[in-house]
């Protein structure tokens, strides 16, 4: 069974929101409302280079990932793309769809015009952080956050 990953469709927010709950993380901090959710679906889209991605396992959507393409002066003007939002159902992790979600996050990154692909995931989350790791990527900053 391979998973394939297709940028999402508003229709497909519903089972996003499902992977967000599917932690112990997520299901503390997001919400029912649907509403807001659609809305920030649709000013993603309006934004242009912030895509969220499905991934698709005979017709049920089993992962996700949010790519925004990054612009900047810094790093003699290289361009990121950002993967925010990664998600696999615990149902399914461990069996190699992670890996092949960052790998399309890759193509997609280095067909944009992308020399770096960087990424956030929440210092608490160590099985994460080892895996990416293990495929290929350095934690090489620390970032903070401020609510407002």
């Amino acid at each position: 069974m391979s998973v394939v990953f297709r940028e999402a469709t508003r229709a497909d927010v519903p089972a996003v929101l499902a992977l967000l709950r599917d932690d112990a993380l997520g299901s503390a901090r997001e919400d029912a409302d649907l509403a807001h959710y659609l809305a920030a679906f649709d000013a993603m889209g309006a934004e242009g280079g912030n895509t969220l991605i499905v991934g698709e396992q005979d017709g049920v959507v089993v992962a996700t990932y949010q790519l925004t393409l990054i612009s900047g002066l810094s790093l003699r003007a290289t361009r990121r793309a950002q993967v925010e939002s990664v998600r696999v159902s615990s149902a399914l992790r461990g069996g190699g769809i992670g890996e092949a979600m960052l790998a399309d996050a890759e193509v997609r990154a280095r067909a944009a015009g992308c020399g770096l692909l960087q990424l956030t995931m929440n210092a608490s989350r160590e099985d994460a952080r080892r895996f990416y790791e293990r495929i290929g990527f350095a934690a090489s900053h620390v970032g903070f956050k401020k609510v407002l």
